[in-house]
């Protein structure tokens, strides 16, 4: 039976600025925790730590071994999550209000 997940926690992971910049690195394919740490300008216990409620709910995979640590995205599912989220629908909506007063 799959874990029930915090959708609007999942959303506010990927979009923190950290995160989303973590996230970003691992487009292309997996990465080590080192490598992102060294990325992000922060500890490898951080990345961790960011990372943590993604990969419990397995949007993150994480694999390590004795020496080092891997990464990689599931971003079907991330996607999924998004374009079928009610809040990017109304974080859109905000972000149109905003422009119309910004103009």
């Amino acid at each position: 039976m799959d874990k029930t997940f915090d959708r609007e926690k999942v959303i506010d992971c990927m979009f923190d600025p950290i995160t989303s910049s973590i996230l970003a690195e691992l487009e292309d394919s997996g990465k080590e925790c080192s490598f992102l740490a060294q990325q992000a300008s922060i500890s490898e216990s951080e990345v961790l730590e960011r990372l943590s409620y993604l990969i419990e709910y397995e949007f993150i995979s994480k694999n390590s071994d004795d020496k080092r640590c891997l990464f990689t995205a599931n971003f079907d599912k991330l996607s999924a999550l998004v374009e079928n989220s009610e809040n990017f629908d109304a974080a859109i909506n905000s972000i149109e209000k905003m422009d119309t007063y910004l103009n």
